[in-house]
This record gives structure tokens, sequence and C-alpha cells, in this order.
């Protein structure tokens, strides 16, 4: 591994993708709390069917990012092997199927190794934001020449790349130091390069690019 790589302490890793996940489920929580108040006040009871079904989306929402970056940031489930491209797939649009830009699978394989699949979400949490006012999102998975190539080509009026993701993925610290945020793209590019692969992105008009490549695992 090159020395310009940044290198994380496993603790301030561990500590900043806690962030990330924390950031990511406190809307969903917190709107679950609000909805209990509504129960606990009894001058609130014409406002309880509203707040049980903002119980059940919330709800909804929690579990399915739980789900989602569970597999994204850890492990998800201890065994190695293939991670079925309907899971993945499910598991994307459990959190992002409500999204303004639409989620477009044209991926040829039936299953991904564990770090294609990590590396997989974690590009689809990017080209989200990277069509922020909606748009395509057209993802692509196959595995050729002992090689798994993934690329997401983002879409949309707006499309924008921000320089600290391309610094970040390519192993670079940001000038304002890591936080829950950018610690992300960072993770990305380090699930590529221990895979000994590589990753980018790349913006040209209104379509924000992201390509991988590493090594296959197991065949799928």
């Amino acid at each position: 591994m090159s020395d310009s790589i940044t290198k994380l302490t496993p603790a301030n890793l561990a500590a900043l993708l806690c962030a990330r996940i924390c950031h990511d489920l406190v809307s969903p929580v917190g709107a679950l709390g609000a909805a209990l108040e509504v129960f606990e006040d009894d001058d609130n009871l014409d406002m309880r069917d509203d707040a049980m079904d903002l119980i059940k989306l919330s709800a909804g929402q929690a579990s399915a990012k739980l789900q989602f970056l569970r597999l994204a940031f850890g492990a998800g489930g201890s065994a190695p092997g293939i991670v079925a491209t309907e899971e993945l797939k499910k598991l994307s649009l459990g959190v992002y199927g409500d999204a303004k830009a639409t989620i477009d699978w044209q991926v040829e394989e039936d299953g991904l190794d564990k770090p294609s699949s990590r590396l997989l979400l974690n590009l689809i949490m990017l080209a989200v934001m990277a069509v922020p006012r909606g748009g395509d999102i057209v993802i692509t998975a196959k595995c050729e020449d002992e090689q798994t190539q993934l690329k997401l080509v983002c879409t949309g009026p707006k499309a924008r790349l921000n320089p600290s993701v391309v610094l970040t993925l390519a192993g670079g610290a940001p000038e304002e130091g890591f936080d829950g945020r950018n610690i992300q793209p960072f993770y990305s590019g380090m699930i590529a390069r221990e895979a000994g692969g590589n990753v980018s992105a790349e913006i040209e008009e209104e379509t924000v690019t992201f390509s991988a490549h590493i090594p296959a695992g197991e065949a799928a």
C-alpha cells in the first residue's frame, strides 16, 4: 500500500463509522420517539392514528437502514461467501426505493462476494448523494477475467461530485479532517484496496460515474 494512503487507527476508524451509522439512524429513531410521546399525552387522542402511522413508517425505515448498514459497514454475518444479487437489491431499495433518483439494476451476476457486495452498497450511498435532485442510477456488476467490475452511472440535473469524495476514495485525508460523513467514501476506497483492487469517481456534465475493479472471490 502506498505511503500516500492515509492510515487511521482501528479505534478512530471504528469511532467515525459509528458516527456515520448514528447519523443515518437519528432521523427515524427520533421520529419514533416523537410519535410515542403522542400516546403518553391524553390531550392528543385525535393524533394517535397519525402517530401510529409514523411509528410504522419510522420503524420500517430504521430496520431497513440497519440491515443495509450491517452489510455495508460490517460483516453482514460472519460466514464468508456470496451475497445474492436479489438480496443486495432488496437492501438497497429498502433504503433508497423512495429516493428522488431511480435505481436501475442491470447486474449480470447471481451474486457477489462479500468485499464486492460491501463496496457496491457503499457506492450506492455515494451515487444517491451525487444526484440530489433526482435522476437515474444505472448499476452494473460483472465478473470476468477473475475480476469483479462495478459501475454506477448517475445522471440527473445538478449532478455533483464533491472533490473530497474523489480525494477520500483514493485514500486521501480531507483538509478539514475526517467526520461521520466523509469517512464513508474513505472506507469505500479502503474496501477496494484491501481486496487488492481500486475504485474511482469522475464527473462529466450531468453524469457522475463510480467504477471499481477488485479480484473476484468465490465464483458466483
